[in-house]
């Protein structure tokens, strides 16, 4: 089934709305292929407040949250994630309220054991002054949040469950107008695709993304969600039947209609499901680096 995605999202830059009578959102001024119309900061609480990924560290942006939160106490920072739109306002964000940060760990993370180097496209600069894992609980005045691991699109990631409201903020987990990008080596297609499952296995009321609307119906979308990758898989392994057996090949046939700006991120989300492919002993690899070509397991 076709995911069914809202890009009706429309919101001033670096303004505090209300959504709902805990939890506000400041939409920061960086809007791309990747993130939509911007950096969507939430502001949960009234007088004490937690904020959900701080965003970039610029100058307006930085300004604009300050302003947002003047007359109020900022208690918690808490950061789903570290890419670069993401988790670098949150040092100077701590350095003027004091207040201390919250997420898994570093960038690649949940990748260290296995030691395995991730990208440097990175916030490889954030270190949360507290590391939380999955099942743990953030207790502020007037909020609790539940740590819900999501490893997948980084090896970090972790969405923050609102038991007042219900609501789970997913980060880039899950996003109402797109799919999630998921590039090897931190980001990981298995684990992904069972965060996913995961998330489907709750019962939260909405999920806000940090990246375009509310999915307030989120068991149907989660499900389509998961279609999708299946999707993606099955006309991997088409490809493959059919002799088309580079990662360059596959993406012009499988993202046609797709933006040729994404086309270099659609690469890697199709390394990640050949890594997940070759793992499960359905596919393997003949060559190394660019010539790399790709079959099936008899």
């Amino acid at each position: 089934m076709a995911i069914p995605f809202d890009r009706s999202f429309h919101a001033p830059y670096e303004e505090l709305q209300r959504l709902t009578p805990g939890i506000a959102r400041l939409l920061a001024e960086n809007p791309g292929p990747f993130t939509f119309k911007g950096t969507g900061v939430y502001v949960v609480g009234a007088q004490d407040v937690a904020v959900i990924d701080p965003g970039p560290d610029t100058p307006s942006h930085l300004e604009a949250l300050k302003r947002a939160l003047a007359g109020r106490r900022l208690t918690h920072i808490l950061v789903t994630h570290t890419h670069s739109d993401h988790s670098p306002a949150a040092a100077p964000l701590k350095a003027w309220s004091g207040a201390a940060t919250y997420g898994f760990g570093p960038h690649g993370a949940g990748k260290a054991e296995e030691g395995v180097k991730v990208e440097e496209g990175g916030d490889m600069a954030f270190v949360p002054d507290v590391r939380v894992k999955d099942g743990d609980v953030i207790e502020g005045r007037g909020f609790s949040f539940e740590c819900v691991y999501t490893p997948g699109h980084t090896s970090n990631h972790m969405c923050y469950a609102l038991a007042e409201e219900r609501a789970l903020f997913t980060g880039d987990h899950v996003m109402g107008w797109s799919t999630t990008v998921v590039t090897p080596p931190d980001g990981d297609m298995a684990a992904y695709m069972a965060s996913l499952r995961k998330l489907l296995a709750r019962d939260d009321a909405v999920l806000y993304p940090t990246h375009g609307g509310p999915v307030r119906d989120p068991k149907p979308f989660l499900k389509a969600y998961i279609d999708h990758r299946l999707d993606r898989e099955a006309q991997i392994l088409a490809c493959l039947r059919d002799g088309v057996a580079t990662i360059p090949a596959m993406v012009a046939r499988m993202y046609a209609d797709v933006d040729k700006r994404l086309h270099p991120a659609a690469a890697r989300s199709v390394l990640a499901h050949l890594i997940q492919l070759e793992q499960e002993g359905r596919v393997t690899p003949d060559g190394a680096g660019a010539t790399v070509r790709y079959r099936l397991v008899a």
